[in-house]
């Protein structure tokens, strides 16, 4: 499974929405939920006639559940290369058979994986949380965090984007998760060479980018590094961002992107940061959005959940040689 930086199988865009048979969502929710922004909406609706929405009482357009369950599945498939023209008219079935056809996930996930997937199924919470806690106690953060988390995370999305768990199963699953790795996190040892120069890293999404899950990943291999991370959360505005990798002294921001950002927005925001940023603090990121693979800037390093380890054994090597050179 392929895996990216801070996001490395993300969670769905709106897995915080749930879909009830009754419900009724706004544009602005679909879009949220989806990933999809209003004008592709739009387009869609006058060029393939989906969707259809109905207008409420103010004239607004109001979306059904099981359009905005269609809605998702035509995101996971344009994530995986399809062009709108050639699904648009399928059945929503139809849609998840080609997404499980087309996906890079492997067809038959490690027994492992399933089992803490029926876990979650079965609202056994507390029996995943063990289970992960025995399965970081043999891996290491590391290897937990990118063979175990990262596509776990990835199935979790695919079962609630397909229908098959409930947003709040995916929250107890959030919520497990976030209890084991914290706790993994803040029980690591704490750099004391003083001959080896530590990273001091801001971790954060920006506005409107609300998944944390990738960011928690990030911030595990960062520490597992023995990096000094600070995290912001997610959501964090950019003079914020700013302001506390001043006041902490950072040397590396680094940010989480999902598939659900925006892409002139997030190459605004980049540059923004980019500006008012010290010179010698790096900027890096990762995830899914087409802005960090489609001629990211070249003040941006981008890097996956794999090369987070690599990336600061390099910026050790790089300020090492640099104090050597100043002596």
């Amino acid at each position: 499974m392929h895996s990216t930086f801070f996001l490395a199988c993300e969670q769905a865009p709106g897995m915080d929405t749930d879909l009830q048979p009754t419900s009724a969502f706004s544009i602005s929710d679909v879009e949220r939920d989806t990933g999809l922004a209003k004008e592709t909406l739009r387009v869609w609706e006058r060029r393939y006639a989906f969707p259809q929405p109905q207008r409420d009482a103010f004239g607004e357009r109001s979306y059904p559940a099981e359009q905005v369950q269609k809605l998702r599945m035509v995101k996971r498939l344009l994530d995986l290369g399809f062009r709108p023209g050639k699904i648009m008219q399928h059945s929503t079935v139809q849609l998840q058979q080609l997404a499980s056809a087309g996906s890079a996930a492997p067809s038959t996930p490690p027994p492992q994986l399933e089992h803490y997937l029926s876990l979650c199924h079965g609202h056994q919470m507390a029996e995943l949380g063990d289970a992960l806690r025995q399965a970081l106690a043999v891996l290491g953060l590391k290897a937990f965090t990118i063979d175990v988390i990262a596509p776990l995370t990835g199935m979790v999305g695919e079962a609630w984007a397909c229908g098959d768990l409930a947003v709040y199963e995916e929250h107890l699953y959030s919520e497990t998760l976030q209890t084991v790795m914290r706790h993994a996190i803040f029980s690591l040892p704490q750099a004391s060479s003083p001959s080896t120069r530590t990273p001091r890293i801001v971790l954060s999404t920006l506005p409107q980018e609300r998944h944390g899950l990738g960011l928690l990943m990030a911030e595990a291999l960062c520490a597992a590094a023995g990096a000094h991370c600070m995290s912001l959360g997610v959501e964090t505005p950019l003079t914020d961002i700013v302001a506390a990798a001043r006041a902490q002294r950072a040397d590396i921001v680094a940010l989480s992107f999902s598939s659900a950002s925006k892409q002139r927005q997030t190459r605004d925001s980049l540059q923004q940061l980019h500006a008012n940023l010290p010179p010698s603090m790096e900027l890096w990121a990762g995830g899914r959005s087409p802005v960090l693979y489609k001629q990211p800037p070249s003040f941006l390093h981008v890097l996956d959940l794999r090369q987070v380890d690599e990336s600061i054994a390099d910026w050790r090597r790089r300020h090492q040689a640099l104090a050597l050179q100043t002596h």
